[in-house]
């Protein structure tokens, strides 16, 4: 079957680079689209066109599903792919991209919907025999109906949005009397976030570790699952490192969940690639958490150790391709790691650093790869996520990927704004982490151990301040005038 001629990659930074690139080496012609704040962005030149969306606001340009749909006919597209994040998940928008006459790079919106829908969900996995969590998912959500069930499933529990994710409107509540504020809260949360305020309850699992499946499934009723990943490194639940395998499965419980995933995607009736996300509980027992109906930021790590295209397999799944193999022929060797490089401030609450990028140097080396959406003089927006790159490691076992993963680190640079690559050496290097003793828990739980000053070396920090005095003296000169030739060194010239 043809492949697309023209895809509008309906996103920004680094994972529009990264389908920009894919579709490059397929002879996909590509067109990004962006905001006023990122008409300089990488992701804007790496793709053959660019289409204007409007202002800054995420609602007013990537969210808006009218101006992605007129830059999508402006420039000719016939397909569109949504990458991760903004209108990835959302049925609304698959449906609309499917109604203009245009290819969707993912499942139906019937299909975002249904997976969307925590409550709905849980019910699907249950009756697929897919391992969920003790709790009420009942149509009946009032505050009376909650409070009756919570009692039945027991102390600790978790309050849950029926829609959304991202852990926005969870609770944990640990006994009965916490529980009336924590449903206020959380149906306070969800309204403002999801528009609905309808909520669930699971059982609490303390210290869980955090598993997913990567699935492919194409339009003819073949599914396979391309093992799984660990994604255990985590603070208010956004994910910072991951890795696969995971250290935690043997052989038997790793079979387990991965069949365990192949058989969620088929009850969604899922096409294209997605990932069925797990928590595997400290007495080893596995349970369904959700489905992400899209590209999972931690799917290099697969591709590391399988040497697919993720990305490649989903635009010709979404044209109507067969999977070009079957199960027994997919296969992993050796063990990959990632580490998201954020524009953030570890030492003072992960707040995010917005700011110029004065300049960026990532690593190179066997078995290394560095996804990243920011180059040196780049512009970090406060209006999106601050995730600048991944950097994603592979050895042939777990002990190798860590010592390249350290040396890797080390010379990754990233000045002008403040970074997490402090946090992530010290996260790598801790030696709970390093025997593979994890849960989603560990950076609240070793925050002390991982606190530290900035570890940025002292020519670099020279480097950086020249930079800031050269831009200053520019700066200052009279609108309008030529600039000083003198001026224009900065510090460094003769006698200075």
């Amino acid at each position: 079957m043809p492949l697309f001629a023209k895809v509008l990659i309906a996103n920004r930074g680094e994972i529009a680079v990264r389908v920009a690139r894919t579709c490059r080496a397929m002879g996909i012609r590509t067109v990004a689209v962006y905001s006023d704040a990122d008409r300089a962005a990488l992701h804007v030149r790496e793709a053959d066109e660019a289409a204007a969306l409007g202002p800054p606001e995420a609602e007013r340009s990537y969210l808006s599903i009218e101006a992605l749909l007129d830059a999508a006919r402006r420039t000719g597209c016939d397909a569109v792919h949504p990458g991760y994040g903004f209108l990835s998940q959302s049925g609304d928008f698959a449906d609309a991209v499917a109604h203009a006459g245009l290819t969707f790079i993912g499942p139906s919106g019937d299909v975002h919907r249904r997976m969307g829908d925590k409550r709905a969900a849980r019910r699907l996995m249950a009756g697929a025999g897919v391992p969920v969590l003790p709790g009420y998912d009942g149509d009946d959500a009032s505050d009376e109906t909650l409070v009756v069930e919570a009692a039945h499933i027991g102390w600790p529990l978790l309050v849950k949005p029926a829609r959304g994710g991202g852990g926005k409107g969870m609770r944990v509540v640990r006994s009965a009397p916490e529980l009336p504020a924590a449903l206020a809260a959380s149906r306070r949360e969800s309204r403002g976030a999801f528009g609905d305020d309808s909520l669930i309850l699971e059982r609490f699992v303390d210290r869980p570790r955090h598993l997913e499946v990567q699935v492919l499934a194409d339009t003819h009723g073949a599914i396979v699952h391309v093992f799984e990943r660990e994604c255990s490194i985590q603070r208010r639940h956004q994910k910072v490192v991951e890795e696969t395998p995971s250290p935690a499965l043997s052989a038997a419980p790793r079979r387990a969940l991965l069949e365990a995933g192949v058989a969620a995607a088929r009850a969604a009736s899922y096409v294209n690639a997605g990932t069925v996300e797990f928590l595997l509980a400290p007495d080893g027992r596995f349970y369904f958490l959700e489905m992400n109906t899209r590209l999972q930021v931690e799917h290099p790590v697969t591709e590391m150790v399988t040497a697919l295209d993720l990305v490649r397999l989903q635009i010709e799944l979404a044209a109507g391709r067969r999977l070009p193999f079957a199960q027994e022929e997919i296969a992993a060797r050796g063990h990959a790691i990632e580490c998201r490089v954020y524009a953030e401030d570890a030492e003072r609450g992960d707040l995010p650093s917005p700011g110029r990028v004065l300049h960026a140097a990532w690593p190179e080396g066997p078995g290394v790869r560095v996804d990243a959406g920011v180059e040196s003089g780049s512009d970090v927006p406060v209006h999106y996520d601050p995730l600048l790159a991944k950097l994603v490691v592979l050895g042939r076992d777990r002990e190798e990927c860590l010592e390249r993963l350290d040396a890797a680190l080390a010379r990754t640079v990233v000045l002008g704004v403040e970074t997490n690559l402090p946090r992530l050496r010290r996260v790598i290097a801790h030696p709970e982490f390093r025997r593979g003793a994890v849960d989603t828990s560990f950076l609240e739980r070793y925050d002390a151990d991982l606190r530290g000053p900035s570890e940025a070396p002292a020519e670099a920090v020279a480097a950086a301040l020249a930079a800031l005095a050269s831009s200053a003296t520019l700066a200052s000169a009279a609108p309008g005038a030529a600039p000083d030739p003198w001026g224009t060194l900065g510090a460094w010239r003769l006698g200075a």
